[in-house]
């Protein structure tokens, strides 16, 4: 039996009294997958970006070893939430235009302690003031600036990189900086730089050997050019708040080369504890599938053909194959390519599909992380052949912030 066959038969076994469709997640691939990430920040802490997780129960897992510190979350009201349940560290990746939160943040002493809000205008800043509410918002707002990592060539005409933050060089981050400094109620802790078109971007594309190599050199252009621009920024930064307590950078898929930039003190990653289908095209490292979800058979049309409930999970991004599940146990199905993954069936080709009967599961890997725990109230936390745990997502909680 090979290694993915024993991990079916372990998966079949353990949710053998669960219907599908049914989310699990395999904790011994998520610790492994957890040590991996560590060994690569070689001695930085890692920030865990909630966003890819959407589970309390896990990311208490996963700051509970060494390694790990805060967390990295995605709306101003899932900061408010895991301060409210005891997460003391929270840095909000993205500005926010909440004034409702504003409100609550800034009249709460511990919410503003444990919360970091994300700016990269002072549009965003004087939004807080405004939702202050006429003074009841008294607590000092923690500010931390983002910094546009993109690569631009051909003085600018082209740009490699997500349309983030406005700030790109290192005097228009220290022009902020100093607004910041100078605007009572605020104070400038920290900064950070995604580098999405690295830590995100697959370098080993199967069967595209030159686009890979393309990958490959754009990556190492854009991090070489990054780590002198980031150092920069650093400096220009801490000439105006000597104090600044972190700067952080990175991601799952950058994790080592981010890591060994003297300027950065802290990682970012996520997707590295689930390692969804978008994470196995990587040279500079390999994980283990950790969440899988399984849907039914509940059809067989014909030889080499079955038909699964559901299914069509497709993740965020550019509209592409890429974004789809991927049939992962058993292993040589395929999707129809005039259906695809279906909203309420989804047809799977494939000699393995012979040996499936009613009610079996197909075991799919979803191309993102946490995106999946939209689609599941419940995670089930496998070890060996059992299911020690469930545990809610955030849609469990009755939380979709996004």
């Amino acid at each position: 039996m090979t290694a993915l066959a024993a991990d079916r038969a372990r998966y079949d076994r353990a949710t053998a009294h669960l219907d599908a469709p049914v989310a699990v997640v395999d904790l011994e691939a998520f610790d492994a997958n957890a040590a991996d990430l560590v060994r690569r920040a070689g001695g930085k802490p890692i920030r865990v970006a909630s966003k890819s997780v959407r589970c309390r129960a896990l990311l208490e897992r996963a700051l509970a070893k060494d390694g790990f510190a805060g967390v990295m979350s995605f709306t101003l009201a899932e900061s408010l939430w895991l301060a409210r349940s005891g997460f003391d560290d929270v840095l909000l990746a993205y500005p926010s235009a909440d004034r409702t939160g504003f409100a609550e943040l800034t009249a709460d002493p511990k919410l503003a302690a444990a919360v970091t809000v994300m700016v990269d205008d002072q549009a965003q800043l004087r939004l807080i003031d405004e939702a202050r509410g006429g003074g009841r918002g008294r607590e000092e707002v923690r500010v931390c600036l983002e910094l546009d990592t993109a690569l631009k060539l051909l003085g600018g005409r082209v740009r490699i990189g997500a349309l983030r933050s406005p700030l790109h060089s290192p005097a228009q981050v220290a022009e902020l900086a100093r607004a910041v400094a100078r605007r009572p109620g605020f104070r400038l802790v920290g900064v950070m730089a995604y580098e999405g078109h690295v830590a995100g971007v697959g370098d080993l594309l199967a069967g595209r050997p030159v686009r890979s190599r393309a990958i490959r050199a754009m990556q190492a252009a854009a991090r070489r050019e990054l780590a002198v621009r980031r150092a920069e920024v650093v400096r220009a930064v801490r000439a105006v708040v000597p104090d600044l307590e972190f700067v952080n950078g990175g991601g799952t898929g950058s994790v080592q080369h981010t890591a060994a930039e003297a300027a950065v003190t802290e990682i970012a990653a996520g997707s590295g504890f689930y390692v969804p289908r978008l994470f196995d095209n990587y040279t500079s490292f390999s994980g283990r599938p950790a969440a899988l979800f399984a849907q039914p058979v509940v059809r067989r049309p014909g030889v080499g053909v079955v038909t699964v409930l559901g299914g069509g999970y497709p993740a965020s991004g550019a509209a592409g194959r890429d974004r789809s599940p991927v049939p992962y146990l058993p292993q040589g199905l395929r999707y129809d390519p005039q259906e695809g993954a279906g909203e309420v069936q989804t047809p799977l080709l494939g000699s393995p599909a012979d040996d499936l009967l009613i009610g079996d599961k197909v075991w799919f890997r979803h191309a993102k992380a946490g995106e999946l725990c939209e689609r599941f109230e419940q995670l089930h936390l496998v070890e060996g052949d059992r299911v020690t745990a469930t545990v809610p997502t955030y849609r469990g909680e009755g939380r979709t912030f996004l």
